[in-house]
């Protein structure tokens, strides 16, 4: 199985860049690659840039050309054509920076993309508050007591039984058009959640309450 991949699309900068010697593949969605150079990142340990490059010139777009991959389907976001290409390249996970902030509707898209792979990818996103990812039917969170745990149903989840929140739920349900489980926390260091049906968004707090 190969290594992770470390994926920047075009939300909010991250305020701290990844450690680049913790994955096999790192890539960037065009929009990307324009905060990567303001923050200095080494553009060298890109291994693709893809996207239709409208907005690209000057003298590093030259420099680095060979690493970009023209992907003009207007059909599909650039994040999900970045996510084509790194299932093609055998990968399957994905840690995502860029994911949130700025445009909301982008960072909608972004959820639902990740929804389509999610029988594919392991893709996890990464912001300034927190990691989200879909989970599995079945999985406990480790190292977690003290910090925010959010439950978002994608659009519901049916039969969901907690263990380790402040508000624990026990063969629930939850529904976007109803009743969300965002703003918990976890009062234990490890917390577990299952459900029967549906999907579910699990947000973890960067930090300690």
């Amino acid at each position: 199985m190969k290594g992770k991949v470390l994926l920047f699309i075009n939300g909010e900068a991250p305020e701290i860049l990844p450690n680049a010697a913790d994955y096999e593949l790192i890539a960037c969605t065009d929009g990307a690659f324009h905060y990567l150079k303001r923050l200095g990142f080494p553009l060298d340990e890109l291994d693709f840039i893809s996207g239709d490059f409208d907005s690209h010139s000057g003298s590093d777009e030259n420099i680095y050309h060979e690493k970009f991959i023209h992907t003009p389907d207007q059909d599909k976001t650039d994040f999900h054509k970045a996510l084509d290409l790194i299932e093609e390249k055998g990968f399957n996970t994905v840690d995502v920076f860029g994911g949130s902030g700025g445009e909301q509707d982008h960072f909608l898209g972004n959820l639902t993309v990740a929804y389509a792979f999610k029988d594919h990818l392991d893709i996890k996103f990464y912001d300034e508050f927190s990691e989200y990812y879909f989970i599995p039917k079945k999985i406990k969170l480790k190292k977690v007591k003290n910090k925010m745990i959010s439950l978002y149903p994608f659009p519901s989840v049916e039969h969901i039984t907690t263990t380790g929140l402040n508000w624990p739920l026990t063969n629930g349900s939850l529904s976007i058009t109803s009743r969300i489980g965002t703003r918990n926390f976890a009062v234990e260091d490890e917390v577990s959640i299952e459900y029967e049906k549906g999907d579910l968004l699990v947000f973890i707090g960067k930090k300690y309450l």
